[in-house]
Parts: C-alpha cells; sequence; structure tokens
C-alpha cells in the first residue's frame, strides 16, 4: 500500500474563475471555468525578492479535471503536495502550478478546438495563459504537462501553436489511433444500439444513475469523435458523427482520416519544426500499458529521431493505471527547462 502524504500544504492556494466565448459549445457546458494555483513557500519568498517564475499547466485525464489533482485521497498526495516536496527535497526549483477545470458532459477533454466541445487548444494559449500572466509574476515561460488526453493535449497544442509553449510532457498520452480508438469502436456501436441511436444514447447517459464500464468507453468514442471530426452544421446528438456504421461497424474511411489527422504520428510529421523549437520534450509510456499506447508511442519516438527533434522518452513496466509517480520524473525536469 502506498505512504499517505499528511503534509499541510505551507505555500499558496488560489482559486479563481475565467469566462471566455472560446468555450461556447453545443453541449450546454458553461464557458466559466474554475482554476487552481499553487505556489511553494519557497517560491512565494522569491516573489517576494522580485523573482520570476515559470508556469507549469496540468491537463487533467479523461474523467478527471484539474479540481481533482489538488483534492484529498487516501493513501496518495496532491498535486500541490507533490509540488511542495519535490522543492522542499531540492529535487525542483519552484514554480507557479496552474490547475484548471476542463472536464466535459461527454466525460473528458482531448484540449483540442472543437464546434462540439469548444475552442479549448484556443482557449489554453488564449485565455488562461494571459489571465495566468496578469495575476502572477510569470518569466513568460509557459509548460503543459498531463496524463493520457491530458498528454495528447500537451503534444497536441505544442505541435498546433508553436513559441506559446516552451516545455510539454505527456505521459502515456493517446497517439496511435488506429490500434488505440479503432479497437473499442464494436463495443460503442453495441451499447448506443441497445439505446436505440446516439441521440437515445447520450440521452440515457445523463439520466442513468450509474454507467457501465462498456458505456463509458462507448461514450468516450462520442467524445473522441466531438473532438476530431467537429463539423460545422448543427445536426443532432450535438452535431456528433461517428466513423463506424452503427449496423455493421465498418468504417467510413473518410470520416476516420479526420480523426487520423488528429494523430501525433501523423501531425507531427506535418509540423515537424514546431517541436524543434520546444526547451523539453519529454514523452514516457508504460510496457504493460493496457490501451496499446506503447505501441503508438514507439513509433512516434521513431518519428521524433527520424525528424531530428530532441526528446526525453522512457518505457517504464508499468501500465496506464497507478502512474502519477512519473510526475516525479517529469515536473523538476520541465521546472529546470523552463527556468532557463
Amino acid at each position: 500500500m502506498p505512504e499517505h502524504s499528511f503534509s499541510p500544504i505551507e505555500g499558496s492556494l488560489d482559486r479563481f474563475a475565467i469566462d471566455s466565448d472560446l468555450l461556447t459549445n453545443r453541449l450546454g457546458d458553461p464557458t466559466v471555468r474554475e482554476v487552481i494555483v499553487h505556489i511553494p513557500k519557497l517560491g512565494l519568498s522569491m516573489i517576494d525578492q522580485g523573482l520570476k517564475l515559470p508556469v507549469l499547466i496540468y491537463l487533467a485525464p479523461f474523467t478527471s479535471s484539474g479540481l481533482a489533482r489538488a483534492g484529498w485521497k487516501a493513501f496518495a498526495e496532491t498535486l500541490p503536495q507533490r509540488h511542495e516536496r519535490l522543492v522542499r527535497e531540492n529535487k525542483m526549483t519552484p514554480t507557479i502550478l496552474v490547475l484548471p477545470d476542463c472536464f466535459t458532459s461527454l466525460g473528458g477533454n482531448q484540449f483540442v478546438d472543437s464546434e462540439i466541445m469548444g475552442k479549448w487548444s484556443t482557449w489554453l494559449h488564449q485565455s488562461l495563459k494571459p489571465e495566468i500572466a496578469a495575476r502572477y509574476p510569470t518569466n513568460e515561460k509557459f509548460g503543459l504537462f498531463g496524463k493520457s488526453s491530458g498528454g495528447y493535449g500537451a503534444i497536441h497544442n505544442a505541435i498546433q501553436h508553436p513559441k506559446k509553449w516552451q516545455a510539454v510532457a505527456s505521459h502515456s498520452g493517446d497517439v496511435g489511433f488506429d490500434l488505440l480508438y479503432r479497437s473499442d469502436f464494436s463495443n460503442a456501436a453495441t451499447q448506443i444500439n441497445q439505446q436505440n441511436g446516439l441521440e437515445s444514447f447520450l440521452g440515457y447517459v445523463k439520466k442513468c444513475g450509474k454507467l457501465s464500464s462498456d458505456d463509458f468507453h462507448a461514450l468516450m468514442t462520442c467524445a473522441m469523435a466531438a473532438s476530431y471530426d467537429s463539423i460545422t452544421e448543427l445536426t443532432d446528438a450535438h452535431g456528433i458523427r461517428l466513423p463506424f456504421d452503427l449496423e455493421t461497424c465498418m468504417i467510413d474511411e473518410t470520416l476516420w482520416q479526420n480523426w487520423l489527422a488528429f494523430d501525433p504520428l501523423n501531425s507531427i510529421k506535418r509540423n515537424v519544426n514546431s517541436l524543434k523549437s520546444l526547451d523539453l520534450l519529454y514523452v514516457d509510456c508504460g510496457s504493460r500499458d493496457q490501451y496499446g499506447i506503447q505501441y503508438g508511442s514507439r513509433l512516434m519516438i521513431d518519428i521524433l529521431h527520424e525528424s531530428g527533434i530532441k526528446h526525453f522518452w522512457d518505457e517504464f513496466d508499468g501500465s496506464h493505471s497507478g502512474i502519477e509517480y512519473r510526475l516525479d520524473v517529469s515536473m523538476p525536469m520541465l521546472a529546470k527547462a523552463l527556468q532557463t
């Protein structure tokens, strides 16, 4: 059993909200979003001395939120506690740690611009980033990091918005869509058909008391469709369209290509110079990842090597779950890269 952290927060924890029209969406989700900001005690002393700190923005995995990472959990430590411990142990220099709430009613966020879910990618650098810069003394260096969907979001935004972000870390971030997503389409079709179609399935999700594991994964497929194939024409089901036929589960290759355009295996090749401008690109993944992300990660690392993109890669012995300890590696590296 892991050790529980009883350490009280000695630094500052601020909580405020940001409203932005960029998050206008078809789901009915609010455009006002809460943000938690943590600064360790040593960081506060440095600010008092007139020094400026780099910024680390945490992007949460699917079904989670930055707010959750600041909350108490048995036999664990919160992200602010981890931040303070790493600084206290002289393993990491202080940063301005930002934990935004980016949850959506489809269960999560890929941090891309979507007509259905909102322009989350643009929001990160046009709304959240300026708000942090206005409230805190930053050194104008900003990094993104996260696990799974959050890790994907970090790399996606570094690719799409060069020089907006100076360092990123992806822990088991989504990559290799052909293996990662397609293998679950038959389950999604089955669960959606049980509710007599996509519109009814989304209604069922809102009304049911508890989602089964199969229903949850079907909802995740819907969220990915809303992220990667966001159409402009308003239709039913909030405009979501699936890349497969519900009757036969045959893939619509035209729609599937829309998804593949977002796969880092393809988007990196189209935007090689974006990642070359980073001060740090950190990628890791467990060798037993239950979603098969290690296979897409290996292909991505080959692309990084072939493209001459500097990076740090670590395939560790582990799965997709219980890997928060990997932040002890990435956070100090990010802070160091952003200090210079």
